[in-house]
């Protein structure tokens, strides 16, 4: 008789909680745990160019914006922590200061990374849609390039790439004069 192999458990947002703070992050996907590599320092160059453009956008036309390490609990089982993600004004209500955060924000960015590319283009992309992110966009700061993807049904589709010189064009954000070179190092912004 062969033998059997224990069902491994799922773990909730609430088992996470209890873990020992041991300096890493960690997702999870319909129960399934998810540890975050620490990022390049060229990740963390775009992100911060990201954050601070992203800012700017909030602070003149309102909303909110956030850079990860921040939990986004989309169920008991599924919580990520996108790179960036952002609420608009219609939507910053929603949000509770004092609180975990329980409800998906309408843009979330991913910039990609070896140990993060496929998640970010596969699980990721597939779990905001279900939550009713409105834009999801990945960034590759190797190839200079924003995919931008809007929510269509339950889906993400690619609404379009800006390269180089080109505009990020977000139909959540159209004010944002946003370029992928913007965000890279040796550019004047």
């Amino acid at each position: 008789m062969a033998g059997v192999k224990a069902a491994q458990q799922r773990v909730s947002y609430a088992d996470l909680e209890r873990w020992p703070e041991d300096g890493r992050r960690y997702e999870l996907y319909n129960g399934e745990v998810f540890e975050i590599p620490s990022p390049l320092p060229i990740h963390q160059f775009v992100l911060g160019r990201l954050f601070l453009a992203l800012s700017v956008y909030v602070q003149t036309r309102g909303g909110a914006v956030f850079f990860a390490p921040l939990d986004i609990v989309l169920t008991d089982y599924d919580v990520v922590q996108p790179d960036l993600l952002l609420f608009t004004p219609e939507r910053q209500h929603v949000l509770d200061m004092q609180k975990v955060t329980r409800h998906a924000p309408d843009l979330a960015i991913e910039i990609l990374s070896p140990g993060t590319a496929s998640n970010d283009r596969g699980r990721k992309l597939r779990l905001l849609a279900r939550h009713q992110v409105k834009e999801y966009w990945l960034v590759d700061p190797k190839a200079g390039a924003v995919e931008v993807y809007r929510l269509s049904g339950l889906r993400f589709v690619k609404a379009g790439t800006a390269r180089g010189d080109e505009p990020v064009a977000s139909a959540l954000l159209p004010e944002l004069d946003l370029r992928p070179n913007d965000l890279l190092p040796g550019s004047s912004h």
